[in-house]
């Protein structure tokens, strides 16, 4: 039986939880070359944006993007699956202090001439439960050839 076949719709994939510093929001500034001072400076982020206040600074959305990436890989290496797709929203802010978590659902299985295929709903909460980032993934389960 093939990996994609052992799969069921409904089933989880869990992932490593993540503690946001200002050290970890540095890391991603310098890593990204992203340094708005969204991300870094406090006093900045006082400031209202529209009916917005953040009351500090926050992470970068991108991280949660990455977050879901790694989870993803690291469920799907091991079965000869390929992540192909993934589309977020940011749902909530992350700040310093938060530990966010993702996790998938699988929703639907299909198979095509070429290959297998899942979509996942994915999700990224913090400490609280709160959804922080939503969305789709979708991966390949390519077959021999």
């Amino acid at each position: 039986m093939t990996a994609f076949a052992k799969l069921a719709i409904g089933q989880q994939v869990q992932g490593t939880p993540f503690a946001v510093t200002r050290e970890t929001i540095r890391e991603f500034c310098d890593g990204s070359l992203d340094y708005n001072p969204l991300h870094l400076d406090d006093d900045y982020m006082k400031s209202s944006f529209g009916k917005t206040q953040f009351g500090g600074i926050i992470m970068h959305g991108m991280t949660n993007f990455g977050l879901i990436t790694r989870m993803l890989t690291d469920w799907l290496y091991p079965l000869g699956g390929v992540h192909r797709r993934l589309e977020t929203r940011w749902r909530a802010p992350v700040k310093p202090g938060d530990t966010i978590t993702p996790s998938a659902r699988i929703v639907n299985k299909r198979a095509t001439d070429a290959a297998d295929w899942v979509v996942l709903e994915v999700e990224v909460r913090n400490q609280r439960s709160e959804a922080v980032a939503t969305g789709e993934a979708m991966a390949e389960f390519p077959r021999a050839r």
